[in-house]
């Protein structure tokens, strides 16, 4: 029996951001984990980045964390439902150690969730396979310096929740 939950996937009425048990909406909640690397630069100004890759080049300057457990076609299909509905919010929260950063964005019912390897969220209203979310209001640039240090630590392992609700 396999002891490692790497992934967990929730489907709840429960609080999220305050704002789902107001509006008596569901919210999809999906947790996963990937590592910090040495090449993070996270200075790119409309995306950031979370992959399965564990090689990084600094020409990635969008990448936040490596060798995640999942991908955009790894996500539930509950979970791409409810992204894909026109008014879906989605969240996206990065943990590194006791640092936290939240990330707002809006799904699509574009959103294809077809990429092997990553996942990425975009300030900007453009959709592929690897698109997680669009119109985000942080791209990897607008993270914080400590925490972008902490992404730094190739022994860093990080948090990545994702929540979709107002579908």
């Amino acid at each position: 029996m396999n002891t490692q939950i790497p992934f967990s996937f929730v489907k709840t009425k429960e609080i999220f951001e305050g704002q789902a048990a107001l509006s008596g909406m569901d919210s999809v909640t999906v947790v996963f984990h990937a590592r910090g690397h040495e090449n993070v630069l996270a200075t790119h100004k409309t995306t950031f980045e979370v992959t399965k890759e564990a090689a990084l080049t600094k020409r990635g300057d969008c990448i936040l964390a490596v060798e995640s457990t999942r991908a955009a076609a790894d996500l539930p299909f509950e979970f791409k439902e409810a992204a894909r509905k026109e008014d879906a919010r989605i969240t996206v929260t990065i943990e590194a150690g006791e640092l936290k950063e939240t990330v707002k964005a809006k799904g699509s019912p574009k959103l294809q969730f077809t990429h092997p390897t990553d996942l990425v969220v975009r300030k900007s209203g453009y959709v592929c396979g690897r698109t997680l979310a669009i119109n985000a209001d942080k791209a990897a640039s607008d993270f914080s310096i400590k925490l972008v240090e902490k992404l730094k630590d190739p022994n860093q392992e990080v948090k990545v929740t994702l929540a979709v609700e107002g579908y």
